[in-house]
């Protein structure tokens, strides 16, 4: 099985890739909770150049594994509440200086989650903001299991962390929603985040209190934060001036693909083009939607099979096939060999 660590876009994993800013967290969460962290690096192949390079990237199902690892070394399956205590907003790049030295604490965590793309890259969506609820959004990673809950909790822990440092207070939320059910710590979640938390939820998601949102950054500099938005939305720009219309259609298509296969009309309506615009630049590119919803299956099958333990089924779901006996058969033809025989030969390779 291999796990490449990426300084570059170029080996990025289907699936996703995280800066190993947000590993260092971790690190620090699992040393904390009596984990030998030296000894956890060191197993999943993360030398002091690598956690100390602010371009190095791992795949997310990588980045899954470890916090599975410490989790069982800790045995605190609430890891992720730690995690995000323990969370600074360095963590999250330059676009947590942008966010933290914003004039109000809704501008920061705006900011925050704006620029998320510079550090994370997720095959399942992409995190939102919605000012007028003064909500912030984590997408589904559904199917949940002892793998990816502490993602959950440690990116809403984040944010929640991120929220008091700069207002200055401690009970900043009016609730917490999350998709998972419950995992008998309901208590322990109510207690750390302040506020009603509700699982089995259709979403993953803080709502912010009123009077802290509309609250002055603590940390508040404004000539700082334009310097810094500036730099923040040069990288951003910089990072999507790379991609071909074939790349933003795959960017497109694969948070959509659960459970049902989307339409070249609907990913032309969220590129807000004509769906016969889009199939003329992708004509010209030398390729059509059909070609690339077949490549995005193909690609993000293979990492599934490759780096998860998802079952065969939820990965047909997943990839949005009718039902397993279809997604065998195209895998099938892409590799020559079925899923199950495939993932057979990874793991006694």
């Amino acid at each position: 099985m291999s796990d490449q660590i990426s300084a570059t876009p170029k080996s990025r994993n289907s699936l996703g890739d995280i800066s190993v800013l947000y590993v260092s967290a971790l690190m620090r969460a699992a040393e904390a909770e009596g984990a030998n962290s030296t000894e956890l690096a060191s197993r999943f192949q993360l030398d002091h150049q690598t956690l100390n390079s602010p371009e190095a990237r791992i795949s997310i199902p990588r980045f899954m594994r470890l916090g599975h690892a410490a989790i069982s070394e800790t045995g605190n399956p609430a890891l992720g509440l730690r995690m995000g205590a323990l969370s600074r907003p360095v963590d999250a790049g330059i676009a947590g200086f942008a966010g933290e030295t914003a004039s109000t604490v809704g501008a920061a965590i705006s900011i925050l989650i704006h620029y998320a793309l510079l550090t994370s890259r997720n095959s399942r969506g992409v995190p939102m903001v919605w000012p007028e609820t003064r909500q912030a959004q984590f997408y589904s990673i559904r199917p949940y299991n002892g793998f990816n809950y502490f993602v959950v909790d440690s990116v809403l822990a984040a944010w929640t962390q991120f929220l008091r440092t700069v207002s200055g207070c401690y009970d900043v939320l009016e609730r917490v929603t999350i998709e998972y059910q419950p995992i008998g710590q309901d208590d322990l979640f109510e207690s750390w985040f302040r506020c009603p938390v509700h699982f089995g939820a259709s979403k993953n998601s803080l709502t912010v209190r009123q009077d802290i949102w509309e609250s002055a950054s603590q940390q508040a500099q404004p000539a700082m934060h334009e310097k810094l938005t500036d730099l923040c939305e040069r990288e951003l720009q910089q990072i999507r001036r790379g991609w071909t219309t074939g790349d933003r259609v795959k960017n497109l298509l694969t948070p959509l693909f659960q459970g049902e296969t989307p339409s070249l009309e609907t990913i032309a309506m969220k590129l807000g083009t004509a769906p016969w615009t889009l199939q003329r630049q992708l004509a010209a590119e030398g390729t059509g939607f059909r070609e690339l919803m077949d490549e995005t299956r193909k690609q993000l099958a293979r990492d599934y099979i490759r780096e998860t333990e998802t079952s065969l089924a939820e990965i047909a779901w997943l990839l949005g096939f009718a039902n397993p006996a279809a997604f065998h058969k195209a895998y099938r033809r892409w590799f020559s060999l079925s899923p199950g025989e495939h993932r057979k030969r990874i793991r006694h390779s």
